[in-house]
Order: structure tokens, then C-alpha cells, then sequence
């Protein structure tokens, strides 16, 4: 199977050029494979035996400007880098309900002719989830969201955090087409990118009062993993490392707490991915210099796994990690020894359904799927600190139509619903799907 020795011997030997797009899933072989077969240039692509799954993710809106600190040094002040163990971020916090989703929600309640369907639909606009900033033009709507958290805070006497997800790095979604993103590698993107984070970067330092929690660059790193005989990610993992330490120490240094994206377990969660990943996180964790806030591990962003499944789901056969629990439960010890402390969040937004995928690895826009578990901090976990809802339900995974450009297979298997816009477009059929097999129920 794929493993590294180093993560940075990896990328020493990788050269920095974007290539075309590919399936996540596209490898030949492995255990129980029963995804596509992909060819790139000329030559079948074995990854492992274990072959990894993705999940095709983006949101939410705004717009983007400023500029900022220099990170590249760390500092030994207490709430920088080094120090005390922060703890988990949110008990005593009221999380902010973004307004931009909450307007989504309510326009799409609106549509809805069935007078108790609509009802139930309204509650959603009150469940907290994550703001995206996917692209530059977004990223100044922080600094108005910022304010209303602080205005929040200072009429209600009550401490507030605001969610975000930082996610635009060069060459984005390199084993995927839904959700590429606007930098490019071969066209400057690295700089690009550190001028975006360091625009976000200003704008939280605006607002110390308020506590930032931001899950880092979705997809990204389990990439490193599972899917370098991809060319584009090949290409990529220079850039994916060095722009996720920036990200990182930058951040870090204002006291956001960081949970990086550790794709799911039928992605991660085999068991032969389990050490090679927690090489890459580890390294990542100590060359940007053991952040104090970057607090861990982010799982099962934009997918559909359930926390804890009371018998392993046909499509997870033969993988005795078959849940978010059992992968969680497994990678944080092998974390630990590698030298990252790691806690955990969960996404179950879009996992109140189970048994409605005849193969893992379909993660675009899957039929049947219900809201999950609401956000909680009763996870019934120590390695666990909050049950989230990461991907706003209702934007769509990525288009069905075989003619766009980002059009990825994914899309148009059977178990993906049909009709679909782009990658984080509203998607109002998927949306009253969503409500109706809510799990509980809403």
C-alpha cells in the first residue's frame, strides 16, 4: 500500500504543476474496490489496497479585501503557540447562526406548499452550522458577521463563537471536479492564497472578544494520503502543505481555534490509511510549530456517515472502522504516538440516514439522506468535542449535468439525486428531501 516515510520527502520529490482533473476514487484495484476505473496517461493508477473516498464540498457567500501580519515566525507568548492546553471551545459558548444560510432557509420554507413540511423546514434556520469562504470575493462578509456576533455578545451578556471554514487553497480538490477552486499553482496560487488567508486573518484580529472556531481546508490533506498517483494532487502537496502551516500559524497567532480536515472513515478510516495519515497530520502539526489552537481533527465534512451505527451499513463491508466513532476511536491513539494530541469534531448535518448507498465512496448529493443529529457537545466521546453541522444542507455536492465543467461522475451515478446545480448552488429538491427524513426529526 501507499505509505510515506516523511511527508516532506514526499513533497520535495513532487514537482508544482497543475494537472487535469480526476475522480477521487480513481486508482485500480484494491480491497473490495467498486468505484471507477480511471487511465492517466496511458497507465491504470494503483493507489492502495485500502482506496480512499471523497466528499466534494463548498457554501456559503460574500465578498473580499485587506491585509495583514507577517507569520512567519511563532511567538512564545501564552494564547500563541506555545502553552497551556486551551480545551475544547465550545462549552460556555452560544454558537452564531450565520444570517446568509438562515435567508437560504427561509426562502426555501417559503417555496414549499405543504404547510407542515414548511414548518419543520423553518427550524433548520435556526441549527447552527459553518460559514464558508471558498473564494476571496466572500471573505469581507466576515468582518460584517464578526460585528453581529459581537453585537450578539454585548446584548445578551453571553459569550458567542462563529464557525468558519477555510477553504480555498491552490489546486483545490485535486482528486475531484465539483468544487475546484479559483487559485492555481502554475499561476502564482500559493501567493494567492497566503494574501487570501492573511485578509481573513486581519479581519478576526478586529474582533478579540469573539471566539472563532474555523475547520481548515476540507479534502486537502486526505488527498496526501490516499490519492498521490493523481497527478494534480501529486503536483499539489507542496503547495497543500506549505499553505496549510501558513494557515495554521497565522491563526493560530489570534487565538482561532483549528480543527483540520480529516476526510471520514471510509476514506481515512481503512485501516492500512490510519498510520500514513497520521504522519502527514504530525508533520504538519510540529513544522508549524505545535499551535497552541490547533485543537484537531475535523471528520466526515460534507459526508454521510453515521457517529455511531449500531451494525456496519452493507456499503462500509469490509472496513471494521464503519462509523465516525470506530474511525475516531482508531486514529487517535496512532495520532497521539505520531506526536499530535488530536480531539475531534464530527459533521453529522446530512447523516440522519443510513443504508442508502450501494458503494462508500458516492458522496455527491446521495438520495435518501435526512438532517442528522444536532450540534451538541454530548458526544459521548472524550476524544470527541462537538457534534456540528459543518456543510449548510441544502447546497447541492455538485452538478448533474454531464456537459458543465465541473461536471464529476460522482454525480450522475444512481444513488445521486438528479437535477443538481453546482457545487454550494441552493438546491431546493435536496433541501425538502433533507427535511422530510430528518433523523430525529425535526
Amino acid at each position: 500500500m501507499f505509505k510515506l516515510a516523511t511527508f516532506a520527502a514526499l513533497t520535495a520529490a513532487v514537482p508544482l504543476l497543475a494537472s487535469a482533473q480526476s475522480a477521487t476514487w480513481g486508482q485500480c484495484g484494491g480491497n473490495g474496490w467498486s468505484g471507477f476505473t480511471r487511465v492517466y496517461f496511458g497507465h491504470c493508477t494503483y493507489v492502495n489496497d485500502w482506496p480512499g473516498t471523497g466528499s466534494g464540498t463548498t457554501s456559503n457567500p460574500g465578498p473580499g479585501t485587506t491585509t495583514v501580519p507577517d507569520v512567519s515566525t511563532t511567538s512564545d507568548e501564552p494564547g500563541t503557540t506555545e502553552g497551556p492546553d486551551p480545551g475544547n471551545p465550545y462549552p460556555g459558548y452560544d454558537v452564531w447562526l450565520t444570517p446568509y444560510y438562515a435567508s437560504e432557509v427561509s426562502a426555501a420554507a417559503a417555496a414549499i406548499t405543504d404547510p407542515a413540511l414548511a414548518a419543520k423546514a423553518l427550524k433548520v434556520a435556526e441549527i447552527p452550522t459553518f460559514t464558508w469562504f471558498d473564494v476571496v470575493a466572500k471573505v469581507p462578509t466576515l468582518d460584517a458577521y464578526l460585528a453581529d456576533a459581537k453585537a450578539q455578545q454585548e446584548e445578551t451578556g453571553r459569550k458567542v463563537l462563529v464557525q468558519i471554514v477555510v477553504y480555498n487553497l491552490p489546486d483545490r480538490d485535486c482528486a475531484a471536479k465539483a468544487s475546484h477552486g479559483e487559485f492555481i499553482i502554475a499561476d502564482g496560487g500559493l501567493a494567492k492564497y497566503k494574501n487570501y488567508v492573511d485578509q481573513i486573518a486581519a479581519i478576526i484580529a478586529k474582533y478579540p472578544e469573539i471566539r472563532v472556531v474555523a475547520v481548515i481546508e476540507p479534502d486537502s490533506l486526505a488527498n496526501m494520503v490516499t490519492n498521490m498517483g493523481v497527478p494534480k494532487c501529486a503536483g499539489a502537496a507542496a503547495a497543500y502543505k506549505e499553505g496549510t502551516i501558513y494557515t495554521v500559524k497565522a491563526l493560530n497567532e489570534l487565538g482561532v481555534f483549528m480543527y483540520m480536515d480529516g476526510g471520514h472513515a471510509g476514506w481515512i478510516g481503512w485501516p492500512a490509511n490510519l498510520e500514513p495519515a497520521a504522519d502527514i497530520y504530525a508533520e504538519i502539526y510540529n513544522e508549524a510549530g505545535k499551535p497552541r489552537y490547533l485543537r484537531g481533527i475535523a471528520t466526515n465534512v460534507s459526508n454521510y456517515n453515521a457517529l455511531r451505527a449500531s451494525s456496519p451499513d452493507p456499503a462500509t463491508v469490509p472496513n471494521p472502522n464503519y462509523d465516525e466513532a470506530r474511525y475516531i476511536e482508531a486514529f487517535a491513539p496512532i495520532l497521539a504516538a505520531a506526536g499530535f494530541p488530536a480531539k475531534f469534531i464530527v459533521d453529522q448535518g446530512r447523516s440522519g440516514v443510513q443504508g442508502i448507498r450501494t458503494v462508500w465512496g458516492h458522496w455527491c448529493n446521495v438520495k435518501g439522506a435526512g438532517f442528522g443529529t444536532r450540534p451538541t457537545g454530548e458526544t459521548g466521546s472524550a476524544d470527541i468535542d462537538q457534534i456540528v453541522w459543518i456543510k449548510p444542507g441544502g447546497e447541492g455536492d455538485g452538478t448533474s449535468d454531464s456537459t458543465a465543467d465541473r461536471y464529476d461522475e460522482s454525480c450522475g451515478v444512481d444513488t445521486a439525486h438528479e437535477n443538481a446545480p453546482e457545487a454550494g448552488a441552493w438546491f431546493q429538491a435536496y433541501f425538502e428531501m433533507l427535511v422530510k427524513n430528518a433523523n430525529p426529526t425535526l
